[in-house]
């Protein structure tokens, strides 16, 4: 049963858990008439508007939207991977679950290391078994549906059903994911005769799409639920098509995936100005980054620089240079280390950290700072994060649900069993278990979840009422958008759609990167003569949010992306 953290109580009673709760006589104040979801591609958002029709919760809703996604954004997220869960009512209650990747239990810190004791390429760790991680998206689902489900399993899972069997047509952009992703896309066969054409090439836009395979893996899951995942014989023909592809000893096996549990974890929540905000905790670090980049932001009026300001892009440069500082030292699985969360997100030590920001000038080089409970660990060597998805769901209840899913880069690791990609989520790891020396707070070992940057967020106002769900994909700049789309909501009071246009600028060092072709680029003078290393890049964003206006819900997606939202 999961805990529910409630402001100003530090103990609830425990409920008895059941398949499916009672509808109340009533909707919510303040609640969409029948609910809301939006996600990176439409058809997921009508999976997801279809649970809710029916009556069923925003939990329904966000499950029956990954489920789908894992059909028409599969080089994305889906049942091949994991992710984190935030569930919010309208009484303040909020939980996390975590569904992240596990680590087989025969994996150790030289697990990306060569024979000559040197990192693998990237590439080469990432199209192997090596990369693949036990998938939690299912234990996740499950675990959530038990506590927040108000439809029947089975019907969650027709939407995807029915794209899978009678097919979905290519987008323009799922397209050029094919092509730019082919060396993962096209890896496996199965993936080839699914997307690609007898010239290698990938199938043009419009063409429509069937995955009987997948139709089948999901109509089995409908049926015989998650443990038909991970036991069994489809466990054991995962396991031995990973183990295949994996040139160490010990690789994923059966009992790797027999032994995944979703887990409960407590929320990270904390004040930011007159407003709440609650987001997910270890493995992930993305609600400790999102909270200290804005806490140490506080002492600023952003309201009055705007968006349009120089200054104000050079002080959100400034505290993301802090906050990474401690993410990178200091965050990993709690389960394995003792991550600081409490010292990370201490309102007086931001503080002390958001002094050394100044409206005038860079700092130097800044380093993770004297976080208290924090143990002496060296900063890792990961590879940079791509892919994922968000969504966010609705209910008349006045319930919220901010759901980030991954199968961490395009297409995953290339592997395809079922009819769905399997996760690289382990080259999320550090690729080194020490350095100098010190061992690295984010290194492989047996059963670990590595690392995360998802951001899943809410945010209540200060009556308490719930106003915002947010999050992103984009590898390591989930916690900079989720960030900078508070800050145009919560400072700015932009409605939600505004707010995601705004352009990115992500500082997790000492250079500072601009979204290509936006008005941001066009401040590059004036960041460099504040003392900030400039770089531009192309943009690689993709939000997803819902906020309250007023006495209605308004939804949001990433204008970069083929994003939607429906509210009814």
């Amino acid at each position: 049963m999961l805990r529910r953290f409630i402001p100003m109580l530090a103990a609830l009673p425990l409920l008895a858990a059941c398949a499916t709760l009672p509808a109340p006589q009533a909707a919510a104040p303040l609640a969409p008439d029948v609910g809301l979801v939006s996600a990176a591609d439409p058809r997921a958002v009508e999976a997801g508007m279809a649970m809710l029709r029916q009556g069923g919760s925003a939990t329904d809703a966000a499950i029956a939207t990954m489920l789908a996604l894992t059909v028409v954004e599969p080089q994305s997220s889906g049942i091949g991977g994991g992710g984190f869960y935030v569930h919010g009512n309208a009484a303040g209650e909020v939980e996390t679950i975590d569904g992240r990747e596990k680590a087989p239990a025969g994996a150790t810190g030289d697990w990306f290391l060569g024979p000559d004791g040197k990192p693998l390429p990237f590439g080469q760790a990432q199209a192997s078994g090596l990369s693949v991680g036990v998938p939690g998206n299912l234990r996740l689902a499950e675990l959530a549906h038990r506590e927040h489900g108000r439809l029947g399993w089975a019907k969650l899972f027709a939407p995807a059903i029915a794209l899978s069997r009678d097919g979905f047509q290519i987008t323009e952009r799922f397209r050029e994911a094919l092509a730019s992703g082919r060396a993962t896309g096209a890896r496996d066969a199965d993936g080839r005769a699914l997307f690609y054409g007898a010239d290698g090439q990938p199938l043009a836009v419009g063409t429509t799409v069937r995955n009987p395979a997948l139709a089948a893996t999901l109509e089995r899951l409908a049926k015989a639920g998650a443990d038909s995942f991970y036991q069994g014989p489809a466990a054991a023909a995962l396991a031995a098509e990973v183990a295949a592809d994996t040139p160490r000893p010990r690789p994923l096996n059966a009992g790797d995936l027999a032994a995944y549990e979703a887990k409960e974890r407590p929320p990270v929540c904390g004040t930011y100005r007159t407003y709440r905000i609650c987001g997910m905790g270890p493995p992930s670090s993305g609600a400790t980054t999102v909270y200290a980049i804005l806490k140490q932001l506080e002492r600023f009026d952003l309201a009055a620089l705007g968006p349009d300001s120089p200054t104000f892009w050079h002080l959100f440069a400034e505290s993301q240079r802090l906050a990474y500082a401690d993410r990178e030292k200091f965050a990993a699985d709690s389960d394995f280390i003792l991550v600081p969360v409490a010292g990370m997100t201490d309102p007086a030590y931001l503080a002390a950290r958001g002094a050394l920001i100044a409206p005038d000038r860079t700092m130097p080089t800044p380093t993770a700072g004297p976080v208290p409970g924090a143990l002496a660990l060296a900063d890792g060597d990961e590879p940079e994060e791509n892919g994922t998805s968000h969504f966010v769901a609705l209910d008349r209840w006045g319930n919220a649900v901010s759901y980030t899913s991954t199968i961490e880069s395009g297409f995953g690791s290339g592997l395809v069993f079922g009819g769905f990609y399997l996760n690289n989520e382990l080259t999320d790891f550090s690729m080194t278990p020490a350095k100098n020396g010190v061992m690295v707070a984010n290194r492989v070992e047996g059963g670990k979840r590595p690392r995360s940057s998802m951001s899943p967020t809410l945010v209540y106002d200060a009556q308490g009422r719930l106003l915002i769900a947010v999050g992103a994909a984009g590898g390591a700049t989930i916690p900079v958008q989720t960030a900078k789309n508070l800050i145009a909501m919560l400072d700015f009071g932009m409605e939600p759609q505004p707010a995601l246009a705004l352009p990115v600028l992500f500082s997790p060092g000492d250079t500072v990167y601009l979204e290509q072709g936006t008005a941001l680029a066009g401040m590059a003078d004036q960041l460099h003569a504040l003392g900030h290393t400039v770089a531009v890049r192309p943009p690689g964003f993709k939000a997803n949010a819902a906020k309250r206006v007023g006495g209605r819900w308004i939804g949001a997606a990433d204008p970069r992306s083929e994003g939607s939202w429906t509210a009814e």
